[in-house]
């Protein structure tokens, strides 16, 4: 099986969310039965990666899948030099929320692509409403791994988990924007 080229917004009644799996119970309960009431309450956005192919129930399965929400941080949780040039009051920036690629496909590059798509889409989103950075909470060793790896830095433990972040502007130099 393969899948598309372009991610996509969810669509329960288009997407087979029931089958997704990536062995992480907290993500697989979100993409199941929370990413589509979340779209619908306007707190978060879902995009996924489909397959080429529907199944016989005429659900088409997802290879990965990203969410992505606002929120803020306080300036204190930034390194020194940073923190004292921003405002007082909470800065703004994106959160992915939860990101995921199915325990078939992983170990293909799907989460590098998931997160080159979810970093592209909030780039186009930066445009238009400005944010300082880019926020993601991990759910583990792994994750936090994976992250580093792509330039996020440590912010601070939150809900313990650690918080990483990549500044903005990081992200608009690593898509040659200016």
């Amino acid at each position: 099986m393969s899948h598309q080229k372009e991610f996509v917004d969810l669509n329960k009644s288009t997407h087979d969310r029931a089958s997704f799996d990536c062995k992480e119970p907290e993500l697989n309960t979100f993409i199941r039965t929370l990413a589509s009431k979340h779209m619908k309450s306007g707190i978060s956005k879902t995009q996924v990666l489909p397959a080429t192919i529907s199944l016989p129930t005429n659900l088409v399965p997802i290879f990965s899948f990203f969410t992505v929400a606002g929120s803020t941080i306080k300036r204190e949780s930034l390194p020194h030099a940073e923190g004292k040039k921003l405002p007082v009051y909470p800065v703004p920036v994106f959160l992915i929320a939860q990101m995921a690629v199915h325990d078939t496909y992983q170990g293909q590059g799907l989460g590098q692509i998931t997160l080159i798509q979810a970093l592209k889409y909030l780039l186009n989103v930066n445009e238009f409403m400005p944010s300082y950075a880019v926020v993601v909470d991990c759910l583990n060793g792994d994750a936090e791994k994976f992250y580093l790896k792509f330039g996020f830095v440590e912010l601070c433990k939150h809900n313990g988990r650690t918080r990483l972040y990549l500044p903005m502007k990081a992200v608009i130099k690593l898509f040659g924007e200016s």
